[in-house]
């Protein structure tokens, strides 16, 4: 049943019960809402990287921090569109976009974005961008483009949050979401856990995202990576323990969306990964860096999924492919000019 009345006590219960009870709770809820042996895989493809004005104490491409990301303009339309044909090759069914941004601008990088969507959105993938905070209009821009998802974390829960970051509210992620689902978006939106927050703070981060009046389609769940040069470089990670029971509570709260084995995976064996996919996680992002940071490479991935038995989830399974507004699809010929 999907609930959007979650209380603290009834999800701290949740939460805070035997492990392997918790995780045989979870395993049943997903069993009831999707096949056990599916799992998508996605690619997550920085398209502009580094030198964002924001102060995210976790991330490597704050311009303020000394990090040995390298600032790297706006891509080429074909650069992305190669790029997302050799993840549709290895099994991708989702193409994340993502771009160092505080928030989009209307501008011609936009345009340029607005483009990418159009392409890969032809190439028959589902397409996600995260691109920082938008307005009603900018989303129905992207929605009109052929965008299926828009990303766009809380990170953490709304007391531990000024901890993290300073130069965007609570408020401003929750109210991106709400532009979002204005659109008729797919929303995603999850957090990341191993920042020094406490077990009540992941807890209040669920409860945000599950008392949501709709629940988003995707909910990703980050194990911090620390980055050299960040506030967090020395930050004490989250155990696999911690990171399944966060999965299988979401998986309880929020039955029907897709939990998602995000950041951190590198540091997780195969029998770590095996225990998140049985507490609720059905995707996994796939290449072997997500944005800035080191991932799986798609050999060792192709390998967990075959002892495993899992196969790949086909795109759109779960909606309609969005149509484009105008019908317009970029071709790789003569776009040096216009961009």
């Amino acid at each position: 049943m999907v609930r959007n009345n979650w209380t603290r006590e009834e999800v701290e219960k949740i939460y805070n019960q035997p492990f392997l009870d918790l995780v045989y709770q979870a395993a049943t809820v997903h069993r009831e809402n999707f096949d056990p042996n599916e799992v998508q895989i996605s690619t997550l493809l920085s398209i502009k990287t580094g030198g964002c004005p924001e102060d995210c104490s976790y991330c490597s491409q704050a311009a303020r921090y000394h990090t040995n990301v390298k600032v790297q303009k706006l891509l080429p339309y074909e650069e992305v569109i190669q790029a997302a044909n050799r993840a549709k090759d290895s099994g991708s069914s989702r193409f994340c976009m993502g771009a160092a941004w505080r928030e989009v601008r209307d501008n011609k990088d936009f345009d340029r974005v607005l483009d990418m969507v159009k392409g890969v959105n032809s190439l028959g993938m589902e397409v996600c961008c995260t691109l920082g905070m938008l307005s009603e209009e900018q989303a129905q821009k992207l929605k009109d483009a052929g965008l299926y998802a828009y990303n766009h974390n809380i990170d953490t829960s709304e007391e531990y949050y000024d901890d993290v970051i300073s130069t965007r509210t609570y408020d401003d992620r929750l109210e991106t979401l709400g532009n979002v689902r204005k659109a008729k978006l797919s929303v995603c939106s999850g957090g990341i856990i191993g920042m020094g927050e406490s077990a009540g703070d992941r807890i209040g981060m669920l409860l945000t995202l599950a008392n949501l009046p709709e629940h988003p389609e995707s909910v990703p769940v980050n194990n911090l990576v620390p980055v050299e040069g960040t506030p967090f470089e020395n930050q004490k990670t989250a155990s696999v323990w911690d990171l399944v029971r966060v999965i299988a509570t979401a998986r309880i709260m929020m039955p029907k969306s897709a939990v998602r084995l995000s950041a951190g995976r590198l540091e997780l064996n195969y029998e770590g990964q095996a225990f998140c996919f049985m507490a609720g996680a059905n995707s996994i992002f796939s290449g072997d860096v997500l944005l800035t940071t080191p991932n799986p490479d798609t050999k060792s991935d192709a390998e967990l999924f075959q002892i495993l038995s899992i196969k790949p989830k086909a795109a759109f399974k779960d909606a309609r492919k969005p149509g484009v507004e105008f019908n317009q699809i970029p071709s790789a010929q003569g776009l040096e000019h216009t961009h």
